[in-house]
């Protein structure tokens, strides 16, 4: 396997192919959104991995990657600093740095950030394959903090309609001393 080229762009560095490379995290592109936390992902946007989904996701106090939802992939969540609620299968739980969320198929969820002093950073892992699907159904729990749709749908698009448009950014995380 060949070294990944890597591109330096006004927002970070990117890998150019589906090589292998090494990079230091802060050094990556990252995007945001908002209410939606700032990310960056593992992976070139001209060879995304068509079987793993990895990057870390740094979530402010209340604010969530998304909507509540399920996926016929696995997912991970571990949190690498602050605090995090997740809303699994409708209970809600805290997680703190270290701790891990294994979420097997089918399993419906969402995490938000809940951290009152600092950032929420989650390190974001998930299964991919072809026929890969993902709903959102209303979820009460979710709700209460602005991550439950409305309206339950199959449909991302559908879903995310009314988000606003992601954004490039700096790296948020890890603290700058």
């Amino acid at each position: 396997m060949h070294e990944a080229r890597i591109e330096r762009s006004e927002h970070g560095l990117v890998p150019a192919d589906d090589g292998w490379w090494i990079v230091n995290v802060t050094k990556l592109a990252w995007s945001t959104v908002e209410g939606g936390g700032t990310w960056c992902v593992f992976e070139s946007p001209n060879a995304p991995s068509q079987t793993l989904g990895i990057g870390v996701h740094v979530l402010p106090p209340g604010e969530t990657p998304g909507f509540y939802h399920l996926e016929s992939e696995q997912e991970g969540f571990l949190v690498l600093s602050g605090e995090c609620i997740a809303i699994v299968e409708g209970e809600e739980r805290r997680m703190r740095a270290w701790d891990y969320l294994h979420c097997p198929p089918n399993t419906r969820h969402i995490t938000i950030g809940a951290s009152s002093d600092e950032t929420c950073a989650v390190l974001m892992v998930g299964t991919r394959s072809p026929n890969e699907s993902t709903e959102y159904p209303v979820e009460p729990v979710a709700a209460r903090y602005g991550a439950s749709v409305a309206t339950a749908t199959t449909s991302p698009k559908e879903a995310h309609a009314r988000q606003p448009p992601f954004k490039p950014a700096r790296a948020p995380w890890p603290p700058h001393g």
